[in-house]
């Protein structure tokens, strides 16, 4: 088969998916399955990978997905410990001290708080600690959903202390980035990482100031209650008063010691700043914006956990006290994601399940590093700390853990089998019956799309990278997945390799609005579970905006010859 058609072939189980959830308006839990099925059959009839190495592939998705579901898990613990606790009110109470204009309040949250838990932890986990945040403070489910998956975005490329550029690109370009430094047209693999998070913040800059005042417009606009852009353009003073706290030390960083500090450091510095200049009027908005009545909401922007209707908070404890649980979980995620302290290397090799050889095939295997995962180590911990600290009584807590067990069964469906999805398309790129290495399912998707827009691919290599985030659900997986592909198609067409590698982690990055995992994960937490299809609608045209924008910087930087190499 020619590779057209390949790529053709395995671009149906996502069109699956696809159609079944936004244009059937199927949850996750039904449409994923469905999905993993097609998926399982192609990969038997097209790239002619035997049932039982299919099956094994499935497993490791299905184990691979128990770690996501423990972040799931955590982050609903979180804020169902925290709302009998009594420190959700009076974090709302604080909140509304700061501002009461909702618009304001999603910057805060969505936009800088995000980037600060992306910086420290990665794995998706802003939008779902940052989205009941919104909820509790009245944002409708759907748009505090929206929200906070849009803005996990351009922090991505640095969470995780740098995650996505060391360690993807660690794993699939090391070899032709060693052979350049022996060459001599790169000085040293580090410099290399940090070239590409300089050139990368470049990329996401632009749609750093842009995308504040372009979603308060997209929220006021379908979901406030005069239908109008203008409400949310009225507060551009305020975002880019906070795109400025936020970008001044996300570049400096970047530029002057590397890729691992850009968003944490950015996100907690501009926080400080933005907080403290809202509460001294700095370039508020004239008027208070909020969402409206409630009974007045279009049914279709709530789910299991509405807002319900209060708008006067009183506080239950102290503020220190109510956002006491936030702050060690902030500085345990820090500690254990710095290499330098050892503690991250410690809880990566105790308590770590190890899978191998499943079903009999070498290649096949998994590891869950159960205390590094964000959900057991803070998120669980904290809410059993949070106990203590809150004095919560016995039956209250219990029922928080009760909630949260309730509401894991959709995910837990979902994410297994999209998981188990994205292990099959990994895992078509070897036959353990042929030995041979192909082409995954990926790359020829990728292969094809290079084929049609030729030299104009500075203008779609950040689509790719989105791609491989929407498959995998994962900046760092996509950076391995296709970093030696976007090098290769560089060299090929004789451009910048920095700009077109930069491109791939802009895009790994701005996937994560799309990526099936994410959603699943956010509409748990804020009770929209089934409703992965209403959310996809709405992130894809700010995906899509952001890879426009990103791929014209691109596009300029290789006009202008702006690293070369």
């Amino acid at each position: 088969m020619s590779t057209t058609t390949l790529a053709l072939l395995a671009f149906i189980p996502i069109l699956v998916a696809l159609v079944l959830m936004v244009g059937f308006r199927l949850g996750a839990m039904k449409a994923m399955p469905v999905a993993w099925l097609t998926c399982a059959i192609i990969a038997f009839t097209a790239w002619g990978l035997p049932v039982d190495y299919i099956a094994a592939l499935s497993i490791q998705g299905a184990i691979s997905a128990v770690g996501v579901l423990i972040i799931v898990f955590g982050a609903l613990l979180i804020l169902h410990t925290l709302q009998y606790s009594g420190a959700m009110e009076t974090i709302q109470f604080g909140m509304q001290g700061v501002s009461r204009d909702m618009r304001v309040q999603g910057i805060i949250i969505g936009y800088l708080f995000g980037a600060f838990i992306e910086g420290a932890a990665g794995f998706g986990t802003p939008a779902a600690l940052a989205a009941p945040l919104l909820l509790s403070l009245g944002f409708p489910p759907l748009a505090a959903a929206v929200l906070c998956l849009v803005f996990n975005s351009f922090p991505v490329t640095y969470g995780a202390v740098g995650t996505p550029i060391l360690v993807g690109f660690g794993s699939s370009l090391k070899t032709v980035v060693e052979e350049s430094v022996v060459s001599g047209q790169l000085p040293s693999l580090d410099q290399f990482f940090k070239l590409i998070g300089e050139t990368t913040t470049l990329l996401h800059a632009p749609m750093a100031i842009i995308i504040g005042i372009f979603m308060l417009g997209f929220i006021t606009r379908f979901f406030g209650p005069t239908r109008s852009w203008k409400d949310g353009f009225a507060c551009w003073k305020f975002c880019l008063f906070s795109a400025g706290a936020f970008l001044l030390p996300y570049l400096l960083l970047a530029w002057t010691i590397g890729p691992e500090l850009p968003s944490l450091v950015g996100g907690l510095v501009g926080l400080g700043i933005v907080v403290a200049g809202a509460k001294n009027g700095i370039c508020l908005p004239k008027t208070v914006w909020t969402f409206g009545a409630v009974e007045k909401w279009d049914p279709s922007w709530t789910g299991n956990i509405s807002f319900a209707g209060k708008t006067e908070f009183k506080p239950r404890m102290s503020q220190f006290m109510a956002w006491l649980p936030y702050v060690i979980i902030g500085g345990i995620l820090v500690l254990t994601r710095i290499n330098g302290l050892g503690i991250k290397g410690w809880l990566n090799a105790n308590g770590v399940l190890r899978f191998v050889n499943i079903l009999g095939f070498e290649n096949v295997k998994e590891n869950l590093a159960l205390l590094y995962l964000p959900g057991t180590v803070p998120f669980a911990l904290v809410a059993l700390l949070t106990i203590w600290l809150h004095k919560m009584p016995g039956g209250k807590a219990i029922k928080a853990w009760k909630d949260t067990i309730i509401k894991m069964k959709a995910p837990t469906i979902s994410l297994i089998a999209s998981v188990a999805l994205v292990k099959i398309f990994q895992g078509s790129s070897f036959n353990p019956i042929t030995k041979e290495l192909v082409d995954s399912m990926p790359m020829v998707m990728a292969k094809t799309c290079v084929a049609v827009v030729g030299s104009a691919w500075p203008m779609f290599a950040s689509y790719i990278g989105g791609l491989g985030a929407f498959i995998t659900g994962s900046n760092t997986v996509s950076d391995m997945l296709f970093g030696l592909f976007q090098w290769d198609v560089a060299g090929q067409l004789g451009i910048s390799k920095i700009v077109i590698v930069s491109a791939q982690a802009a895009g790994g990055a701005m996937g994560n609005m799309i990526c099936i995992h994410n959603i699943v994960a956010v509409c748990t937490v804020v009770g929209l579970v089934n409703r992965e299809g209403d959310i996809l609608k709405r992130t894809f045209w700010p995906f899509l905006i952001y890879g426009l924008v990103v791929g014209l910087v691109a596009t300029i930087l290789i006009a202008t010859h702006f690293r070369a190499f």
